[in-house]
């Protein structure tokens, strides 16, 4: 068995298939996930369609049947519909998916009933400490082995996320949607079938290989062809999906990227209206813009950390209504706090639609600062580095220090934020100004004194 140090992360595990995660890693997994909930009943698993993730999901639930609980099977499965599966049957899931990495990736992502996260402080710790004991053998098996039932909830999925947005009386629109040959492919038909859309396709057939491009959106080359099919048919919209389909971003009427911030400003306004005085999760590298509109509409804006497992579990802790990050995750408390792309796009399907406006226009009021977007350098002593940009900005005048994720530093015109990756030798580096020439120098600065070392 691979050694599990290699594939446990923050949040989940993944790794390369089968050098770093194997079947046997992941009947393990499996087994291990039975004990750490205290033998649940039943365990809900999905996958995505990876050419390994057949393999490590019928692995994964003969390590649950093996402890004794049964699985519910759903198949082929976007993340948010394995959320939705652990919320709508109250049970904890895996999602057997390495999300938008390269094709040689497999990987696990875990959840406990009602879609609560897991993390490494929440039980992901204690889950990779009992695999690496290696004590679950067969000889501590139960008599009785738990059962796998196959269920179908797609439609029943696609239904709930429609009944949580007002799509009546939204104009017909034109959107291109680009599932990257990832699990969208699936669930886009399936969500967007019965709205007033006129629905063009790319990369909709589910192939693991990723013949077109990777499923990642946030690189903007897996965005030219998006872009350029928005252009070709004078689309009103085009969203790109990740593998798993958790992600959305956006393209406007022009084929111009949107900032995953615009959309968590455009999202929390529609919330705010629902339910107004409401509290707004935004993660720190998120623009300016976005706590600035939460208050503008009455809200109360709540910075926190980059990741799912923070961000969920700070909704929990103030009842937030709504989470946003930067890298198009999308946060809702109604949807058991869990991140769902799908249903961000029908907010901004909803948005654009109930008014006449095109997109970039209707937006154009949350785009406020100029951006860097994130940029990574590969630094071997990391701490180091962060030493010496804290030394060069602590004490300048009108500049604050803050060491809530990385290191942020502020000031009235600028900020910047610099964190150490979860799993390479890498620094990223968010910076935002109000206009683009600022930002551009106090991006250089940054970098220069990151790579001084």
């Amino acid at each position: 068995m691979p050694d599990p140090r290699a594939v446990f992360k923050a949040y989940d595990i993944r790794g390369v298939v089968p050098t770093q995660l194997d079947a046997g890693l992941a009947r393990a997994v499996g087994a291990a996930f039975v004990e750490v909930l205290d033998s649940p009943r039943a365990v809900v698993v999905g996958r995505d369609m990876r050419v390994s993730s057949p393999e490590l999901a019928a692995a994964f639930a003969d390590g649950v049947t093996s402890r004794g609980a049964n699985v519910v099977d759903i198949g082929l499965a976007s993340t948010d519909e394995l959320y939705f599966a652990s919320g709508h049957l109250n049970l904890p899931g895996a999602m057997i998916t390495a999300s938008h990495n390269p094709q040689e990736y497999g990987g696990i992502k875990l959840c406990r009933a009602g879609a609560a996260p897991i993390g490494r402080d929440t039980g992901l710790g204690a889950l990779q400490a009992l695999v690496e004991q290696g004590q679950l053998t067969a000889a501590s098996r139960p008599e009785q082995p738990g059962a796998v039932e196959r269920q179908d909830l797609l439609k029943a999925y696609s239904a709930h996320l429609r009944s949580l947005v007002d799509l009546s009386g939204v104009r017909r629109l034109t959107v291109v949607v680009d599932a990257g040959n990832g699990m969208a492919g699936l669930t886009a038909p399936a969500v967007f079938g019965e709205l007033n859309v006129e629905l063009v396709p790319l990369y909709f057939d589910l192939d693991g290989t990723f013949p077109h491009h990777e499923a990642n959106p946030i690189e903007p080359a897996n965005l030219r062809d998006l872009q350029a099919k928005v252009r070709e048919v004078g689309a009103d919209m085009g969203l790109a999906f990740d593998g798993d389909a958790d992600r959305c971003w956006v393209i406007d009427e022009r084929a111009e990227s949107v900032s995953p911030s615009a959309i968590t400003a455009l999202i929390a306004v529609r919330e705010l209206a629902r339910e107004p005085g409401a509290r707004v999760i935004h993660n720190l590298i998120t623009s300016r813009a976005v706590p600035e509109v939460v208050r503008e509409h009455g809200g109360t804006p709540v910075r926190d950390r980059v990741g799912h497992s923070f961000i969920k579990a700070t909704m929990a802790r103030t009842g937030a209504i709504f989470g946003g990050e930067h890298s198009a995750h999308f946060y809702f408390r109604d949807f058991w706090r869990a991140d769902s792309g799908m249903l961000a796009a029908l907010h901004a399907l909803a948005a654009l639609g109930s008014q006449e406006k095109p997109l970039s226009e209707m937006l154009a009021a949350f785009d406020r600062y100029a951006s860097s977007g994130e940029i990574n350098s590969t630094v071997d002593d990391q701490a180091a580095a962060l030493d010496r940009i804290r030394t060069a900005y602590a004490g300048q005048e009108g500049v604050s220090v803050d060491e809530l994720d990385g290191l942020t530093i502020e000031h009235a015109d600028w900020w910047f934020n610099l964190r150490p990756s979860n799993t390479e030798p890498v620094l990223r580096l968010n910076a935002e100004a109000a206009d683009r020439r600022t930002m551009e120098r106090v991006r250089d600065e940054v970098l220069s004194l990151v790579q001084a070392g």
